[in-house]
């Protein structure tokens, strides 16, 4: 299969505490060469508060944001405030808390929450342009604080939890309940998502519903 469509694969660091969910990275960047696409992955050049995976405790110390997703793309990681919206064919943005506390702030401000600047400005260019965007576990309630206040709604999965399903609902966006091995597709917008660790399952189960989501982004590429 020819290598002519790019997506880019927007990361939030390294570990699920405090940035990519790793399973879901690499689920997605398998999926991705699979499908026969060059990947180009970003991250905001940002910091981050590290979070001791062993305890799920706070350590007190900050990391870089960029340099730590830098591990899951094997050292070739790009600035997203360098990106266009356009620059890709594609875009897909794994969970992990990153995406809620990184990428924006879902985690602690739930319906009230702002995303990051250059994430909602490449969000938000991607849209204006039908680049379609995938998303997965707590990310896609990140899109929704994307396009809050932008006039757009977008239809969006994070599975069952109430909790933040009535954040994405509070953001102006709509929630649709989904199985853990399914997607939600919003076709007027371009944008399909998953539940992924959203859901207690095991890798087998999400991967399902994570690999659904990128094939549906490269054949809307």
């Amino acid at each position: 299969m020819s290598k002519q469509k790019t997506i880019g694969v927007v990361l939030s660091g390294s570990g699920v505490f405090d940035g990519s969910e790793i399973h879901e990275a690499v689920i997605c960047l398998l999926a991705l060469d699979r499908a026969g696409v060059n990947i180009k992955c970003y991250a905001p050049d940002i910091h981050l508060d590290e979070i001791n995976h062993a305890t799920g405790e706070p350590t007190g110390a900050q990391r870089s944001v960029l340099i730590e997703s830098a591990r899951i793309s094997r050292g070739n990681i790009h600035d997203l405030a360098q990106a266009k919206g356009t620059d890709v064919n594609g875009w897909i943005f794994p969970g992990g808390f990153g995406a809620a506390k990184n990428l924006s702030n879902v985690a602690v401000a739930g319906g009230e929450a702002e995303p990051n600047a250059e994430v909602a400005r490449v969000i938000n260019e991607a849209l204006d342009s039908q680049t379609p965007i995938g998303a997965c576990c707590i990310a896609p309630a990140m899109l929704a604080s994307a396009v809050k206040g932008t006039g757009r709604s977008l239809r969006l999965t994070i599975g069952n939890d109430p909790g933040t399903a009535g954040a994405i609902e509070a953001m102006g966006s709509q929630h649709v309940e989904c199985a853990v091995d399914a997607t939600v597709e919003d076709g007027d917008h371009r944008v399909v998502t998953a539940p992924a660790y959203m859901y207690d399952e095991s890798i087998s189960q999400i991967a399902k519903g994570i690999e659904s989501m990128v094939n549906t982004v490269v054949s809307w590429a």
